[in-house]
């Protein structure tokens, strides 16, 4: 891209390099107008107002080469005018990156950060890496975890990186193993569950997952037990052959094994339990990750639990 946006809010005329071929155009525009309200952004499509080669085009308009996007005047904050986050932050999250090259980072992100900005926060992992790293201009989160999860998160320093790891993820390329631990003794007959899984609202506005088979998505998580704890909890794997919202939280509930500190679909009994050993978090994290390169390489990483979480496995395997 050649054009970027002024202070002052006036039509932008954008031209489409080739590495953007095939994105859709809401997506290119989130990307491109950085702390422009995302209603925002699907108002002026709605509304026309944003124009491919001088015509409307809906939002899942997938962009060619070439193309000529007109935006409205919109207010976009300047990349060199950040809102400053706290050095302790930042300090903290360039110590958990565990691979970075010139096109990708991986980090293991600490439990309680949330990945982006939004629904009240005004900063997430995204936006302290573009502090971070202010010469790449591309920066990307490749997936995303829960705030409450920690674990292995990819960014993408380049566009070229991005595009190959979301093909690789929406094929059978890329590996992701979680930890977690859970209540009751689990099943070594439980290897799989494979339940529908969809969105639904409370009253209170909070979006929930549940397992329906009539309208959910296809979902299913493959399962494997790593130490037991008597009958009071299990150490399980959890590797999601598909990639839904909180897929391994509602796959543990629907098996009758709910995760550690879930405050959403755990047991509040057994989480305080957990809580009074030291385990103020949610007991789940992406510890595996295998990925591969568009140089035919692979990538494998391993991430290592926090202190409270090995430190709460410890108190749990003590004699009593």
């Amino acid at each position: 891209m050649t054009t970027t946006a002024p202070s002052t809010p006036a039509v932008q005329l954008l031209e489409v390099s080739p590495e953007y071929a095939g994105q859709r155009i809401d997506n290119f525009l989130l990307a491109r107008l950085k702390g422009v309200p995302k209603t925002l952004i699907y108002r002026i499509l709605r509304k026309g107002e944003v124009r491919v080669n001088k015509g409307r085009i809906k939002p899942e308009y997938k962009l060619q080469a070439g193309d000529i996007v007109r935006v409205p005047p919109v207010r976009v904050p300047e990349r060199d005018e950040p809102v400053p986050l706290a050095q302790g932050l930042l300090q903290r999250l360039e110590a958990s990156i565990v691979f970075e090259d010139k096109a990708l980072i991986v980090i293991n992100k600490p439990c309680g950060i949330a990945v982006h900005g939004g629904s009240g926060l005004t900063y997430g992992v995204i936006e302290a890496f573009r502090q971070l790293r202010p010469d790449c201009k591309e920066l990307e989160l490749v997936h995303r975890l829960d705030r409450d999860t920690s674990g292995l998160l990819m960014i993408a320093k380049k566009r070229s990186m991005l595009r190959h790891l979301h093909t690789a993820l929406r094929g059978d390329g890329v590996d992701k193993r979680y930890m977690a631990l859970v209540r009751g003794n689990w099943a070594a007959s439980i290897k799989q569950v494979r339940a529908s899984l969809g969105k639904s609202n409370l009253r209170s506005g909070e979006r929930m997952v549940e397992v329906d088979e009539e309208e959910g998505k296809e979902s299913v998580t493959v399962f494997k037990v790593l130490r037991r704890f008597g009958d009071f909890a299990t150490l399980i794997e959890a590797r999601p052959i598909t990639g839904r919202t909180h897929q391994i939280r509602v796959h543990t509930l629907h098996a009758g094994h709910c995760i550690a500190g879930d405050t959403k679909y755990g047991d509040e009994g057994f989480s305080k339990e957990i809580r009074d050993l030291g385990g103020k978090r949610l007991f789940l994290h992406a510890y595996l990750l295998t990925v591969p390169l568009p140089d035919g390489g692979e990538l494998k990483l391993q991430a290592p639990v926090d202190e409270m979480w090995a430190k709460t496995v410890e108190r749990l395997s003590a004699p009593l």
